[in-house]
């Protein structure tokens, strides 16, 4: 439920006012996992049964995310999704035919292999010169990117977030800040290349940006805010607001998956 306490954001449209018209033409979903169709790491309620019906309603829901394959693996085995795009549009991760998991990746097993020392050397690097960085315990799970918690088990402040992502670009990594780790990474893959590359392999169509909708939470997400037409934040991106250039389109009322099955219902009530 929405904070009845919560102070509107200044210059936020809410999503109880988007156009019908605007959801007529929506072919499917694009969302972010951590924050937006999860609290503390597990799907809150409303989100699995939203999802749910997106996928009985034959609406394809593409989930893009800074988490690593290894996290994300029972993930998308177990909800209704088309795919599940990890360490921010390194690895896809979709049921076969049969049912089984395969994995994709946007790099050639030679470029990978090359990557990984440079991005242990970066990682050796955050941890040795800002004081209290530390590696994300998902890190296990990683095989493209590296991520320093930020707010998942540790809170680091945005001084020292700033300084992690400035030791990650200095050592040529790419670097973002979602609602929880600060990711890095080697390569021209991000969030938009991952929505491209699943919508053309996954539903079998060319990524017509218009055609699509995308929820998220956090700066992260910007990218896709400023690419989508139709971009919603749930609630609880308020936390980020004042720092955000791109802003989405839309606000829900609710945070987390309670915003994301309030933008599920309005796209189900549309067609």
């Amino acid at each position: 439920m929405p904070d009845p306490t919560a102070t509107p954001l200044p210059g936020a449209t809410p999503w109880s006012q988007v156009p019908r018209a605007r959801l007529v033409r929506i072919a499917g979903l694009l969302t972010d996992i951590d924050d937006t169709l999860t609290r503390d790491g597990a799907i809150e309620p409303e989100a699995l049964s939203a999802l749910r019906s997106l996928a009985d309603a034959g609406v394809p829901v593409i989930a893009i995310t800074g988490r690593p394959a290894g996290w994300s693996e029972p993930f998308a085995l177990a909800w209704p999704v088309a795919a599940i795009v990890a360490e921010n549009g390194g690895v896809m991760l979709r049921r076969d035919a049969q049912g089984r998991l395969r994995h994709d990746f946007a790099q050639v097993p030679d470029e990978r292999e090359r990557n990984l020392a440079r991005l242990r050397d970066g990682a050796a690097a955050v941890l040795r010169e800002v004081p209290g960085a530390t590696l994300a315990r998902d890190s296990a799970g990683r095989l493209t990117d590296i991520a320093i918690d930020h707010s998942e088990f540790e809170h680091l402040p945005p001084a020292r977030i700033d300084e992690v992502v400035s030791v990650m670009q200095a050592h040529g990594l790419n670097a973002t800040v979602s609602s929880i780790h600060v990711n890095g990474w080697i390569g021209e893959h991000s969030k938009w290349t991952a929505a491209a590359w699943a919508v053309e392999e996954v539903v079998g169509r060319s990524f017509e940006p218009g055609d699509w909708l995308y929820v998220g939470d956090s700066t992260n997400d910007q990218l896709m805010f400023e690419r989508v037409p139709l971009s919603v934040g749930v609630a609880n991106i308020a936390r980020f607001w004042s720092e955000l250039i791109v802003k989405p389109a839309y606000v829900t009322a609710g945070e987390r998956g309670r915003g994301f099955a309030e933008v599920a219902a309005a796209l189900l009530a549309a067609r």
